[in-house]
């Protein structure tokens, strides 16, 4: 070889050596043979923290984890791209102060001009911030998802709510009526009382249904947690049973939130059974809340305000994070059949959201497992005073008979809920007639004006309830209009409607209401 020609070569890897030299993206290196570490870049002194004179002859499995060390990790990937040629993957290594980062490695088998192998060429770079956005990207995909199946069953369950609510208020109006006469055989009653027993624990599943599709019709008050909590302690004790000790802890100024009373005993009432069915040999329910300025509740769901978080932790069992993850999904459960419908945790989800708040898992097994409940305090959402009165199925009242509302219509576009209405009001002393949809509830009233009050339902084709409020406001302000609807969804201000009557109903609600109308 030529003089000159030698030079271009030298002057050739010299331009190569400073062109890797300068490259400090990239962790640019030579191992021999056995893995030490023979030439080093700028960028692998970046990356890694290592100077060349710190680094150069030692083994290449310095900047591998312990447990991968541990495993054989580097001599494997070694030997693999000495017998294919090259190998690409990735992984956590680690830097000289002990920090670890996302590594993309590339590992080529180098041999001489004559075929001899002398060694590898390794490149590796730092893709944590890559790999950080593409999982941050995958959790907001599956969270995504996860909230549109939810969304839809959510919408599946309001649905077959609404019609199941349709068959029990039939069912339960009825045997209420059979239970009126006085020709029923005495032998009949008991077998009508374990029907409407039955129509009852259909009620409460129905509930719960509405509940996590959050359809459930809520009645939001300022509530002290402190007074709700120690007001349902014995039933709580009386339901957890002697092994469990239950211990309550509140500071002494507590705002009060904005909730649903009674819905929200239920929760506490079915997360405290959760609670001591994962404590089966005893154990310990404490229950605690303090007051939280949420600046950023964007993770769990929830606006910035003043929030009361209330917790429920046991030292049960615990969750794995697979029971963890679907806990809150309905229909889901880990108890045996017949003893659980899957609906409790999913119940309380709905609640607390239709409350305006946020519900959060934690556990771990063996160690047990913590609620947190975020509720907004009360003054964060509007009272909705001027909005008209609800009656809730679960209210007792004397039937009332002040002879004001003499005549009634009855729009129900559900044949068997309509006719049972009909029935139910005629025989508490009313003139009650029925209409099958909105436009034939006005062509009705045309041909009817002694009516006095409209009983109607909500969710109707062609006119809803509301709808045919609103009109009767402007066209027949003198009655007096009763929503019945199963649903949460509408407004707290709707012109022409005086009283609520929530479904599914039975003849004292149904009374009760005609006596606010």
């Amino acid at each position: 070889m030529k003089s000159d020609d030698i030079d271009e070569l030298r002057r050739s890897r010299e331009q190569f050596r400073l062109l890797v030299q300068g490259v400090a993206d990239y962790a640019i290196y030579m191992l021999d043979p056995e893995g030490n570490v023979s030439s080093w870049n700028s960028g692998a002194e970046r990356i890694k923290g290592y100077r060349p004179d710190e680094i150069i002859g030692l083994h290449y499995s310095t900047f591998f984890a312990p447990e991968d060390v541990e495993r054989r990790e580097p001599w494997s990937n070694l030997a693999a791209a000495k017998a294919s040629g090259r190998l690409e993957t990735e992984g956590w290594r680690v830097r000289k102060d002990g920090s670890r980062f996302w590594a993309h490695v590339v590992l080529d088998r180098i041999d001489d001009d004559d075929g001899q192998f002398v060694g590898f060429a390794k490149v590796t770079r730092d893709v944590t911030e890559q790999r950080n956005t593409a999982l941050a990207l995958e959790q907001a995909r599956n969270a995504l998802f996860q909230s549109q199946k939810l969304e839809a069953v959510g919408q599946l369950t309001g649905g077959v709510a609404h019609d199941f609510n349709n068959l029990l208020m039939a069912i339960h109006g009825n045997l209420d009526l059979l239970t009126q006469r006085d020709d029923l055989p005495d032998r009949a009653r008991p077998l009508v009382a374990n029907a409407l027993s039955g129509v009852r624990r259909g009620v409460a599943l129905v509930q719960r249904m509405l509940a996590f599709a959050r359809r459930q019709q809520l009645h939001l008050a300022p509530v002290l947690l402190p007074d709700l909590v120690h007001g349902m302690a014995d039933l709580v004790r009386t339901s957890l049973g002697p092994s469990v000790l239950v211990e309550a802890s509140f500071p002494l100024s507590l705002p009060p939130v904005m909730a649903d009373a009674n819905q929200l005993e239920l929760c506490l009432l079915n997360l405290a059974v959760n609670a001591r069915d994962a404590m089966p040999d005893g154990g310990t329910l404490t229950i605690s809340a303090r007051a939280e300025s949420v600046q950023d509740g964007r993770a769990l769901g929830i606006g910035p305000g003043q929030y009361v978080r209330l917790s429920l932790a046991d030292t049960g069992e615990g969750m794995d994070e697979a029971t963890l993850s679907r806990a809150t999904e309905p229909f889901f459960t880990t108890k045996g059949v017949g003893k659980g419908t899957g609906l409790g945790l999913s119940m309380v989800h709905g609640i607390v959201q239709q409350c305006g708040g946020a519900l959060r898992l934690s556990s771990t097994r063996p160690g047990g497992t913590t609620v947190d409940i975020w509720l907004p305090v009360a003054g964060a959402l509007g009272l909705g005073a001027d909005a008209p009165p609800a009656i809730a199925p679960s209210t007792h009242y004397a039937a009332p008979m002040d002879g004001r509302a003499t005549s009634i219509l009855v729009v129900d576009d559900d044949p068997l809920v309509l006719s049972t209405t009909v029935e139910m009001l005629c025989f508490a002393g009313y003139e009650a007639i029925g209409a099958s949809s909105g436009a034939q509830a006005l062509k009705m009233l045309d041909e009817s004006p002694s009516v006095s009050v409209v009983l109607t339902d909500h969710a109707m084709p062609g006119m809803t309830g509301v709808e045919l409020a609103s009109r009767l406001a402007k066209t027949r302000p003198d009655l007096h209009v009763v929503l019945a609807s199963g649903y949460a969804e509408l407004p707290d201000h709707t012109p022409g409607i005086h009283a609520r009557l929530q479904k599914p109903y039975g003849r004292e609600e149904l009374l009760a209401a005609l006596r606010f109308a």
